[in-house]
């Protein structure tokens, strides 16, 4: 039995107004239309579902019985309708983001500040893990997007999208800043306390590919999981460590951290929007990631 969804849909109407007139009204169709489209339905259940009066229609006692079902049916369709155009006006929805949580500190908290005042409704989590662990998470679903520091691995199944471009620097306090005025060859860095983060992480992993290229070995006093705690230790005299200018750059208009000259520099680096490809990101997704190209653009 081959019968459209539209077909339902006028029966159903019919039936809830008790009227044709009315239902012709409220689906914007003719009365020819409405009568034509229960007259077939009738003739292809092999039953009559209405019957007619001066005052309007009135379900047979086989038509109440159908009508149970189809109303279960319209609501269902109907309420999946709203669903998804509440989801599309944001108006319910979530994303879960995969960051260090430094990156969602200086690189995401702006973005998500301008979101969540657009669109409060909207639940955020945010999922703190090492790159390995966050793209394994990506892949199996448990998170829509990462935000990573970049360079990364190249891989077939991923989009990277380009955000913003970042400096990596070395920096120490006042007194090691006044010893070394300023400025040191990389190689003779191994003549202090360095503090570098623990590996694995892309920031460490570009810190060697940089040493390697310059033929630079560096063996760190302290290496650390996290960058903020290296930030600190730095602060009040633990030696020399690596950070991300932009990150930092409170600390160095304060003057609580400075910057070295370091030869070679450090060449630029960048953050970057991963998803996976031949994904569709729903609506949430969409909307935070375009708030956050538009800006770099």
């Amino acid at each position: 039995m081959n019968i459209n969804y539209e077909a339902y849909k006028i029966f159903y109407t019919v039936a809830k107004n008790k009227s044709i007139s009315a239902a012709a009204d409220i689906l914007c169709i003719s009365q020819p239309a409405v009568s034509w489209q229960i007259k077939n339905l009738e003739e292809q259940l092999g039953m009559t579902l209405f019957i007619r009066t001066k005052k309007g229609v009135s379900l047979t006692d086989e038509g109440k019985i159908f009508f149970d079902y189809i109303e279960k049916g319209i609501e269902s369709f109907t309420n999946g309708e709203n669903t998804l155009t509440n989801l599309k006006n944001l108006d319910y929805g979530n994303i879960r983001i995969g960051a260090s949580a430094t990156v969602a500190k200086h690189v995401l908290m702006p973005y998500l500040e301008v979101f969540h005042k657009k669109y409060p409704n909207i639940d955020i989590s945010i999922e703190n893990n090492l790159t390995e662990h966050l793209l394994t998470d990506l892949r199996n679903g448990n998170l829509d997007m990462l935000v990573l520091n970049m360079p990364m691995k190249e891989y077939k199944d991923l989009d990277i999208t380009h955000i913003m471009d970042v400096h990596d620097i070395f920096v120490t306090s006042a007194d090691y800043y006044e010893k070394i005025n300023g400025k040191i060859d990389l190689k003779d860095l191994n003549n202090y306390p360095l503090l570098f983060q623990k590996k694995p992480s892309n920031t460490r992993e570009y810190l060697d590919k940089y040493l390697s290229d310059n033929n630079v070995k560096l063996n760190p006093k302290m290496e650390i999981v996290s960058y903020n705690l290296i930030m600190d230790f730095l602060k009040i005299g633990f030696g020399i460590g690596y950070a991300t200018k932009e990150f930092i750059k409170d600390d160095l208009q304060k003057k609580e951290l400075y910057e070295l000259e370091v030869i070679p520099k450090v060449p630029k680096r960048y953050i970057g929007i991963v998803t996976l490809k031949n994904t569709i990101p729903n609506f949430s997704v969409n909307k935070l990631m375009s708030i956050i190209t538009e800006d770099s653009e």
